[in-house]
C-alpha cells in the first residue's frame, strides 16, 4: 500500500513538472514569436515614425502661405552673368545654389572682373560695360554711377534685400582694446600711425585696403567725405579679401576692414571691438572670443544680434543693382532680387551669415 501512493505521488509530481515545462515552453515559444514579428514590423514602423516626424518638421517650418522660390513669378528661362562684391560668395555658394536647384530655368554665371579685383565698384562697373547682367554690391550707388547710366541710355535701381557687419581685423599678436569709428577713419587717413596712440603697443600701423576704385565696403559716410582728404600714404593695398588675411598674418602692426561675415571666422586674425565711443566697444563676433589655438575646431560667429539692434556701430547694405532698360536684363535682376526677398530667401540670407530686411 505504501509503495502504491509513492507511486502515484511520484506520478503526480512527474506531471507537475511536465505541465509547469510545457507551460514555460509556451511562454518562451510565443516571446519568440512576438521578438520576430516585432523585429519584422520594426522597419516600418521606424520608417511610419519618421515619415510623422518629418511631416512635424514641415508643418514647424514652413507657415502657411510663406513665400518661396517656387512661388516667385516672371523668371526668364536664359543664362545670365552676375558678380560684384565679394562679400557676396557666402550668398552664391549657400543661396544661389538653392535658387539654381529650385529655379532651374534661372541659370546664373559668376563673372570675375578682367581688370582690377572684384568687389562692389568693379561688378558696378561692369554692368555699366555690358559685362554683367546684373550687379551684386555691399554699398549704394554713387552719383557718379548713376550718371554714367544715364548718359548710356539707362538708368540703375538698387535693390535691397541684406544687411551685413563691417569688421575690423588684426594680427593675433597685437594688443588693443578695439576703435572707435573715427579713429578707424584717421587710421586709414593717416591721422593715426601707432598703435600707442589707440591704447596698443609702440609699433606701427600698416593699413591694408582694397584700392577705393574696386572697394568693395566703405568706413566713410560718402564718397564727398573722403574726397576731402587724402588717404594715408602707407596703405597697403591688396586685391582681396583672402590676400589681406594672409597678410595680416604676417604683419604684427596690420589691420584691415571687410564684411563681417568674410572675416570674423577666419583664424589667422583677429576681430577687433567697436563703437562710436571708446566706452561703447561693441565686438563683431559673439562672445566669448574663439583664440587662434582653438580654431578651426571652433570659430567666432558673427554678432547677428548686436547689428540686427543697433548696437553694433558700423554696418552696410546689401543690394541687388538692376539695370533699368526693360530688356532681359531688368528682367533677370528683378526676379533675382524677388527671389532673394520671398520668406525662403531672407531666411536663406540669415542661414548664411547675413541680416534679412524683412525682421
Amino acid at each position: 500500500m505504501d509503495n502504491t501512493n509513492e507511486r502515484r505521488s511520484l506520478i503526480k509530481g512527474d506531471i507537475a513538472v511536465f505541465l509547469r515545462g510545457l507551460i514555460i515552453g509556451k511562454v518562451l515559444t510565443l516571446m519568440v514569436i512576438g521578438g520576430l514579428l516585432w523585429w519584422l514590423l520594426k522597419p516600418d514602423l521606424l520608417t511610419r515614425s519618421s515619415l510623422e516626424t518629418t511631416n512635424s518638421l514641415s508643418l514647424d517650418t514652413t507657415s502657411e502661405g510663406a513665400s518661396t522660390f517656387e512661388t516667385v513669378a516672371d523668371i526668364p528661362p536664359e543664362s545670365f552673368n552676375y558678380g560684384g562684391s565679394t562679400a557676396w560668395a557666402f550668398i552664391r555658394q549657400l543661396v544661389d545654389s538653392q535658387i539654381q536647384s529650385a529655379r532651374p530655368e534661372l541659370q546664373l554665371r559668376y563673372v570675375d572682373p578682367v581688370n582690377g579685383s572684384p568687389g562692389s565698384s568693379s561688378g558696378i562697373r561692369m554692368l555699366l560695360d555690358g559685362q554683367l547682367d546684373f550687379a551684386q554690391s555691399s554699398r549704394p550707388l554713387t552719383d557718379e554711377e548713376r550718371a554714367i547710366a544715364r548718359q548710356r541710355g539707362f538708368t540703375l535701381e538698387e535693390k535691397q534685400v541684406g544687411i551685413d557687419g563691417i569688421a575690423v581685423v588684426v594680427n593675433p599678436s597685437l594688443k588693443v582694446p578695439g576703435l572707435t569709428i573715427k579713429q578707424l577713419q584717421q587710421i586709414y587717413l593717416g591721422q593715426i600711425t601707432n598703435w600707442k596712440q589707440v591704447g596698443g603697443p609702440n609699433l606701427p600701423i600698416t593699413p591694408f585696403s582694397q584700392r577705393p576704385e574696386d572697394a568693395d565696403t566703405a568706413i566713410f559716410s560718402t564718397k564727398t567725405d573722403l574726397d576731402k582728404q587724402a588717404l594715408n600714404s602707407k596703405i597697403e593695398y591688396v586685391y582681396s579679401t583672402t590676400e589681406a588675411v594672409r597678410q595680416l598674418s604676417k604683419t604684427p602692426g596690420g589691420v584691415y576692414y571687410a564684411s563681417a561675415r568674410a572675416v570674423v571666422s577666419q583664424c589667422s586674425v583677429k576681430p577687433l571691438p567697436l563703437g562710436r565711443t571708446v566706452e561703447q566697444l561693441i565686438s563683431p563676433y559673439r562672445e566669448p572670443l574663439v583664440l587662434p589655438e582653438q580654431c578651426p575646431r571652433q570659430r567666432n560667429r558673427v554678432n547677428t544680434e548686436a547689428i540686427k539692434n543697433g548696437s553694433y556701430p558700423i554696418t552696410t547694405s546689401l543690394f541687388v543693382i538692376i539695370k533699368q532698360n526693360n530688356e532681359r536684363e531688368q528682367k533677370a535682376g528683378q526676379a533675382y532680387a524677388n527671389l532673394l526677398l520671398t520668406d525662403q530667401g531672407q531666411k536663406a540670407l540669415e542661414q548664411a551669415g547675413f541680416l534679412g530686411v524683412r525682421q
